[in-house]
């Protein structure tokens, strides 16, 4: 059997082995001190005798960019995928983001594009859908979009120069951290699409920015809690009293019209019925009747009543006839009244009539009152004669008459040769 080892020996100062390797240790040690004397020496190291040791640590290392593999040879961004179609020429962009800001305060990202004159940037304005592959990537980059509606949307302004255009565009994005104290984030890139005079589409897509985000109160010793902003007056959509005020703005301008038409059909010119007119006969034995009673006479005006005379026994044979008798001369009314079928009864006496009367008017004869109610006598006569027989009293009963006080169609003058009076 082998003698065990005492274990003295095995005790580094038990044996003069273990004495002869404690040189090569102190050797080790020495090394070790000896390299790591100058970095406590280097005053941002953060060791105990550098100037470093009291200022705060330093911000966290970026997050390397994500992107995602698309082909073999190529990646592009979740956020972003850039589109170059054949034949076109990507435009120049320009950008500048801040590298400082604030947690919850917006980084305006200011981009410069440098375009063709018939290109419009951004056609359809700078939309990021929700759900997205974009918007969630800007979300898991730590920044979030203000809403367009709330007065802190993107901005366009486009500017033409000689050779084209210039678009300058400022896109708010709201840094998040999810851990409060100094951040550094970074911003993915964000596309921007490009239409073409042709309709075709061009991405660009942004550079990366990173910035480095501290919280509001980080150089505040003792924070203490802000009050609430004062209320601001908010606009509210009210619907129901939209409605109602339309509704009474239309409903007032058709009562006015409803008004106005109604006013004019009150004022419209009514159809008043006329009375019937008087039978001719009738209404002439009713003058000469009131001529007989009149007072002309007795006050000497001879030449008026035989006027008026005359006047009613013309208007009658007119209005009997089919002819003025007021406007026609008595040569031409015996003419007429000779082609009447049948023949008038009295013709003879009629033209005696009418020879009387123009020898007063045209001899400027002074008729007498028994000329005057001769005159009166031969007109009452003549009308007497002349009336339809259904008219005459005590005529008319047969049974080819017509009833009684019904005008018949007066006779026209016919066309024969004329006949003496």
């Amino acid at each position: 059997m082998r003698p065990r080892r005492s274990s003295v020996h095995d005790a580094p100062g038990a044996s003069p082995r273990g004495w002869a390797t404690r040189p090569l240790a102190w050797a080790a040690l020495a090394a070790a001190l000896a390299s790591a004397a100058p970095a406590r020496s280097q005053p941002g190291a953060g060791g105990a005798g550098g100037p470093a040791a009291d200022d705060a640590p330093p911000p966290p290392p970026a997050p390397a960019p994500m992107p995602t593999a698309t082909e073999r040879g190529g990646s592009v961004w979740a956020s972003c995928a850039e589109h170059v179609p054949p034949g076109a020429t990507r435009p120049q962009i320009t950008e500048a983001f801040p590298r400082n800001g604030f947690s919850g305060y917006a980084a305006h990202l200011e981009i410069t594009v440098a375009h063709g004159k018939g290109e419009t940037v951004l056609p359809e304005g700078f939309k990021v859908q929700s759900d997205s592959d974009a918007a969630r990537a800007i979300e898991k980059a730590g920044f979030v979009l203000p809403e367009a509606d709330a007065g802190a949307g993107p901005t366009s302004t486009t500017t033409a120069t000689d050779t084209g255009a210039t678009t300058k565009l400022v896109i708010p994005f709201v840094p998040l951290p999810k851990e409060p104290g100094r951040s550094a984030l970074l911003l993915p890139p964000v596309p921007i699409a490009v239409s073409r005079a042709s309709g075709e589409l061009v991405t660009v897509c942004t550079q990366p920015h990173e910035i480095v985000i501290e919280d509001p109160i980080a150089n505040d010793r003792d924070p203490k809690v802000k009050p609430n902003p004062p209320p601001r007056p908010q606009r509210e959509e009210w619907v129901l009293a939209k409605q109602l005020t339309v509704g009474i703005l239309i409903g007032a301008a058709l009562a006015l019209i409803v008004g106005w038409l109604v006013w004019r059909w009150m004022r419209r010119p009514r159809v008043v019925a006329a009375p019937p007119p008087k039978l001719p006969w009738v209404a002439a034995l009713e003058e000469l009747e009131a001529l007989r009673r009149s007072d002309l006479l007795g006050e000497g005006r001879t030449d008026e009543y035989f006027d008026r005379v005359s006047d009613c026994v013309r208007k009658y044979l007119g209005a009997r006839y089919g002819f003025d008798g007021l406007e026609t001369t008595s040569d031409e009314m015996r003419a007429l009244l000779a082609r009447v079928r049948p023949p008038v009864p009295v013709l003879t006496q009629i033209a005696r009539f009418l020879a009387s009367c123009d020898l007063v008017k045209f001899a400027r004869l002074q008729p007498t009152e028994a000329d005057c109610l001769t005159a009166l006598d031969d007109g009452e006569i003549i009308v007497h004669r002349t009336m339809p027989p259904a008219a005459r009293p005590g005529e008319g009963a047969g049974p080819g008459s017509s009833p009684a006080g019904r005008e018949q169609t007066p006779a026209r003058p016919s066309r024969a040769p004329e006949e003496a009076p």
